[in-house]
């Protein structure tokens, strides 16, 4: 037990960064949150637990979206890890290819360096971009992670992944092989989302749509007939509306009969009437038949294209609702490589496609456009941007005549997610998952619960492990995860970058016949080659052949093979969300790590010395080796360090070769002449070493950086796959929860040996999703850095500390769809905090003015929208930074549990008394003590069940609501005259205060920690039914056990009887305030027989509580004032000076008046006829009741008055 000055060095006020870097250094020490595989599948019967959230992105430091998803995970962690779950909690961040490049590519033209646009034409430009995002990342990926642990996440930080690291990659390469192979991964030419300024396609889910005041331009195409040579469209008759007159053309009579006829287009894009290719018109339109048989020529282009009869052009109607048809005018230019629409139209009337557009929107004959067999007008717009031809094709229609009006039009356009450029439908070969084949996209509708399913959109089939158990919390959020799979188009995989996994294909076109077939050549390298290796082969229009080649293993001999008969690497990465998509998986070792040898093979001498083997296959002797013109490579010399490192010996590593696990390598001519050389590594600590050549070294991170695989990564999938819950925002549902359902279904359904007709039925990688709200500001906007609106996580960390923006955030974290968040800002002057006075920008929303005046100090500032805009912060004018008053709640909320501590640790010591045996805990304790216990076995039931529902601000209020007012507000107060002398007591104190903080830790575990240090030496009283488990690891409380308390310890009649208690004090603590009696001031009750038996009965709670010397029946003799309690009129006296006579006859008089104008509401109410026939008779009886009560209370007051006048 902590001595009277071990206890006085719990400080008098609770400093968040006194505490927090000290207790992070002892979670890491007692490595108290690694996860073991083996207390799972060893027969521990440790229920495993684990999740899950979207691995952040490289790209930045974290913001306060992500600050809330760690936080309500790590509440779930801490939670499950408490209640004796085998929790694992694997952190990582997400390389984020298109995030990521362009940040970087920004980033070097800001510092004057090659950027991409520079670097595309220099040798080696991509291996040196590459390069230089890798440093990016690490920069950022340290950061990250020291966010989350500032946070408190409490991750098994050794296990930490990164989506491009080794594993990741092995599991990516895979995957994409397997999929090549099934058939499920194709190539084909067709229209993507092109992103025009990172020049790269963007799946339809990475498309945000955006209302736009653009225009409709209404153009008139001249009508033709066909060109007697089809080649040569110069040469062509035009047709007259006289003409057009007898083939009963509709409206033809109107014009002059010797002028040329015309269709009019409208449309939104101009521009991309280069690429025209046909004018469709609906059949029913009475147009269609007059015009059959003739064309329409392009101005200046001269291009004749053909008049086709589609059911999807929308008939004009001036008077519809329907945008579309209102704005119509019945002919529809067809522009198949620009639209997708237009592209099933031109895919139905067999229209050419012709692309106008180079990558950067701009316009281009490189591309598809064939400019010669049309005339020479379209040179005019080469090089344009699409927004400078859009004006230049406007201005030459305008000039001939041929605009006939424009309209302005608002509607929705597609934008880049990333940058937020109008993406342009573009005609490009690009590779894709063929995601809406059933055994993806129907594996994850088949995983949906079913009473969260809305259609049965899927083929039916016999249900499987994983079929129905997907639940979204809340539900709503299951319609927008099946609708997304109704409407699924195949996913587009490959993009256009640098940054990423390099797609592994291989690829050689113009093969002959001959040529195209591979077996020949790789069976030279091994008979089963096809078991490793996959091609498609396609046929091109001019015969000739192109082979794409995937291999399992991107180091295979067979790649330089192939790469010397010329075969080359697709030069393009996949897609950020495929490897995203296989995070479940690819984290937890799949598709199976490289055999580990044995501990005792590699250290016979010590074998449980190890912690963890690490494994890596070099294939040969000079790939471990390294550079031949070194004596040896990093590699080798730095394990070489480290084995001969005193006095730890950190590592042990031996070579072994693949076929033969269990002997060394041993001879050097085995060694060197081996073709398939693994290298196993024991480490025998974590964290860092201290070497003297290579200074601290962390030999896990290092290893993995060096594409080692951690052998204890072998376990881990089948003891902790599926998750229990993923938690995440709305906007990724379709972006990455789909993917991940569909992958692991996929792959462990392959891995476990299933037919190919059922690769469907693997495991969930999780089965619950929590969609967590959105964070807008007090204005109800998203938080961005436009808007300078964004709260810095870190800031609140240092202001207030970690717990209070934990337990902010989960207080905030109702089920709702988004929560706000008042913005204010800190003076970075005098630190005072104020509300910004605030303007709309261009845009119309609210933002922070640019420049700031401090009310406090007077002193001027820049705010974040001021930095955003272009002013820089000076040491005169510095940058305020962004708070919410949410916080202070939380900061004090904390402060109250420390101070709630200190105080109760004053009374906790002295020898601990066993309970008296012929009695039940029942008869032994007091009431507050009966009823705080009866409270907190309620508050437990309330956690658990919030935190199973995820209600996470039910969870956090109830914690709230029991500190606060039960525990601090009521109990502490209650037994402050008896704690002193009851040993019982003081246990049922050390309890309820340890209980307390265990429930608390998961919100808040610093505070938590600390204050759990002082209190797990107290000594309590053994209570039957009152379980507080030990901790399993170092004697912290982050890994001490759920508090458990019996269900016969809650009373009824406990709470009962103190809720009269409380009411009877609140009552006369209500007269004290009203007549300001000082708070040391005692004084008497004066009160009829039932109230006073109450008081009798709790002695000495009432008294303690409400300040009284003394109570009674009799009436007071000297001046006294009244009082209400449960139907009874209490007078209390003694209250000397603190009465004002007149004062409080005119407070009754007041009270008087006002409850008979209620009185006579209600009279009135009642003898309307019309109320007392038709009102529900409850409601009648509701205002009867109401108006008896104050007719009661009218006669009451009444009486007071009359006494003390």
């Amino acid at each position: 037990m902590p001595t009277d000055a071990e206890r006085a060095a719990m400080p008098s006020k609770y400093i968040p960064a006194d505490h927090e870097p000290a207790i992070r250094a002892r979670w890491d020490a007692s490595r108290a949150f690694h996860a073991d595989p083996e207390r799972v599948l060893g027969g521990e019967e440790r229920c495993p637990t684990r999740s899950s959230s979207p691995p952040p992105n490289v790209t930045a430091a974290l913001h306060l979206g992500h600050a809330l998803n760690n936080t309500l995970q790590d509440v779930l962690i801490r939670a499950r890890r408490m209640m004796g779950f085998e929790v694992m909690w694997l952190p990582g961040t997400d390389h984020a290819g298109i995030a990521t490049q362009t940040v970087v590519d920004k980033r070097l033209a800001s510092q004057g360096k090659p950027a991409i646009a520079q670097l595309r034409n220099e040798p080696g430009g991509r291996e040196q971009f590459v390069a230089a995002t890798q440093a990016f990342k690490d920069e950022y990926e340290a950061h990250i992670t020291e966010q989350l642990k500032r946070m408190g996440c409490s991750c098994d930080w050794e296990r930490q992944r990164f989506t491009m690291d080794e594993l990741c990659a092995r599991a990516v390469r895979e995957a994409f092989f397997r999929l090549f192979k099934d058939g499920l991964i194709y190539r084909g030419k067709r229209l993507v989302n092109w992103d025009p300024v990172t020049q790269t396609a963007l799946s339809d889910d990475e498309v945000e749509m955006e209302e736009i005041e653009g225009h409709f331009y209404y153009l008139r195409y001249p009508i033709v007939h066909p060109p007697r040579n089809p080649d040569d469209t110069k040469d062509v008759q035009e047709v007259t509306w006289g003409e057009l007159a007898t083939r009963g053309y509709p409206g033809a009579h109107k014009h002059d009969g010797d002028e040329n006829a015309w269709v009019t287009v409208a449309t939104t894009r101009p521009e991309t009437y280069l690429g025209d290719t046909g004018v469709a018109l609906n059949p029913d339109d009475p147009r269609a038949k007059p015009l059959k048989g003739l064309m329409v020529q392009l101005p200046l282009v001269g291009r004749v294209i053909p008049i086709v009869e589609d059911s999807y052009v929308v008939m004009p109607d001036p008077e519809s609702s329907d945008a579309k048809a209102k704005f119509a005018t019945g002919f529809l230019k067809v522009t198949p490589a620009h639209d997708q629409n237009d592209y099933a139209i031109g895919t139905r009337h067999e229209l050419p496609v012709i692309n106008v557009m180079a990558p950067d929107a701009s316009i281009s004959d490189q591309h598809g456009w064939d400019r010669e067999r049309d005339n020479e007008g379209g040179h005019v717009f080469l090089g344009k941007s699409r927004e400078e031809a859009r004006e230049l094709v406007v201005k030459e229609f305008r000039a001939r005549n041929l605009l006939e009006q424009v309209k302005p039009y608002t509607h929705s356009v597609g934008h880049s997610y990333r940058s937020h450029a109008a993406i342009e439908p573009y005609l490009s070969d690009q590779w894709y998952v063929a995601v809406t084949n059933e055994k993806l996209r129907g594996a994850a509708l088949h995983a949906m619960a079913p009473d969260q399913r809305t259609t049965d959109s899927f083929l039916p089939r016999p249900v499987h492990d994983g079929d129905g158990e997907l639940r979204f919390h809340p539900d709503r959020y299951a319609k927008t995860f099946e609708q997304w799979h109704e409407g699924l188009r195949d996913w587009c995989i490959s993009r256009q970058l640098w940054w990423g996994h390099r797609i592994p294909v291989w690829t050689k076109t113009g093969m002959s016949e001959d040529e195209k077939d591979l077996g020949p050549l790789l069976s030279e390298l091994a008979d089963d080659w096809d078991e490793s290796i996959v091609s498609r082969e396609l046929q091109e229009a001019d015969g000739s052949w192109t082979v794409h080649v995937s291999f399992r293993d991107s180091n295979d001999p067979m790649v330089s093979m192939l790469e010397g008969e010329g075969y080359e690497q697709d030069p393009d990465v996949l897609d950020t969300w495929f490897s995203s998509a296989l995070w479940p998986m690819s984290t937890m070792g799949w598709p199976g790590v490289p055999g580990a040898p044995d501990a005792a093979t590699l250290a016979p001498e010590d074998p449980d010395s190890f912690l963890s083997i690490f494994v890596k296959r070099f294939g040969t002797w000079q790939e471990f080796i390294g550079d031949p013109d070194a004596r040896s490579g990093e590699v080798i010399e730095r394990l070489l360090s480290l084995r001969d490192h005193e006095p730890a010996k950190p590592i042990a590593y031996e070579l072994f070769s693949e076929s033969d696990l269990n002997t060394p390598l041993r001879a050097p001519e085995d060694i060197q002449s081996c073709t398939d050389l693994v290298c196993a590594v024991g480490v025998r600590t974590h964290g860092t070493v201290a070497t003297q050549k290579f200074g601290d070294l962390d030999t896990g991170a290092w290893l993995r950086s060096h594409g080692f695989v951690d052998g204890s990564t072998a376990r881990l999938l089948e003891a902790f796959n599926p998750t229990s819950v993923l938690t995440t925002a709305r906007e990724i549902i379709t972006l990455w929860v789909s993917r991940m359902v569909m992958f692991n279904r996929y792959f462990l359904g392959q891995s476990q040996g299933q037919d190919d007709a059922t690769h469907a039925d693997g495991q969930l990688p999780f089965k619950d999703v929590f969609i967590h709200a959105m964070i807008q500001d007090g204005s109800g906007q998203k938080m961005s850095k436009s808007l300078g609106n964004g709260v810095d996580p870190t800031d609140i960390i240092d202001s207030h500390g970690a717990d209070a923006l934990r337990f902010t955030l989960v207080k905030m974290t109702t089920q709702t769809q988004d929560v706000r968040m008042p913005v204010d800002l800190v003076c970075p002057h005098c630190e005072k905090t104020f509300e910004p006075k605030t303007l709309k920008n261009a845009s119309g929303h609210a933002v922070a003015m640019p420049e700031q005046t401090c009310p406090a100090c007077s002193k001027p500032m820049v705010t974040a929208f001021g930095v955003f805009q272009g002013i820089k912060p000076t040491p005169e004018k510095p940058l305020a930074r962004n708070t919410s008053s949410k916080f202070d709640e939380a900061r004090n909320f904390c402060n109250k549990l420390w101070n709630a501590s200190r105080f109760a640790l004053r009374f906790l010591e002295g020898e601990a008394e066993p309970l008296p045996l012929d009695q039940t805990p029942g008869e032994m304790l007091q009431l507050p003590d009966r009823w705080i216990l009866s409270r907190l076995a309620d508050t437990i039931a309330e956690c658990e069940k919030a935190l199973a529902g995820y209600q996470f601000s039910v969870y956090a209020t109830s914690l709230y609501d029991f500190l606060w007012r039960d525990f601090c507000d009521w109990y502490l107060e209650a037994i402050k005259p008896t704690i002193e002398s009851s040993s019982l007591q003081k246990s049922v104190l050390a309890h309820v205060l340890d209980a307390t903080v265990r429930l608390l830790h998961p919100i808040a575990p610093f505070v938590t920690e600390a204050v759990w240090e002082h209190l797990r030496e107290i000594e309590k009283v053994t209570i039957e039914g009152f379980e507080l488990p030990p901790p399993r690891e170092g004697g912290l409380l982050a890994t001490a056990g759920w508090p458990r308390l019996d269900d016969s310890w809650k009373s009824e009649d406990a709470v009962t009887m103190f809720a009269r208690v409380q009411g009877l004090v609140t009552a006369i603590r209500e007269v004290r305030a009203q007549h300001q009696v000082p708070p040391k001031r005692r004084i008497t009750l004066h009160a009829p027989e039932p109230v006073i038996e109450l008081i009798a009965l709790t002695e000495p709670v009432v008294s303690t509580l409400a300040g009284l010397d003394g109570f009674m029946h009799a009436d007071p003799t000297g001046p006294s004032v009244p009082a209400r309690f449960d139907g009874f009129d209490l007078r209390l006296s003694n209250l000397v000076d603190a009465v004002d006579a007149g004062a409080e006859m005119e407070r009754i008089k007041k009270a008087i008046a006002d409850s008979q104008k209620q009185a006579k509401a209600i009279e009135g109410r009642l003898s309307n006829p019309g109320y007392a026939e038709k009102a529900p008779a409850h409601l009648v009886e509701q205002s009867r009741q109401q108006l008896a009560d104050l007719h009661a209370e009218i006669t009451s007051l009444q009486a007071q008055l009359e006494q003390l006048a």
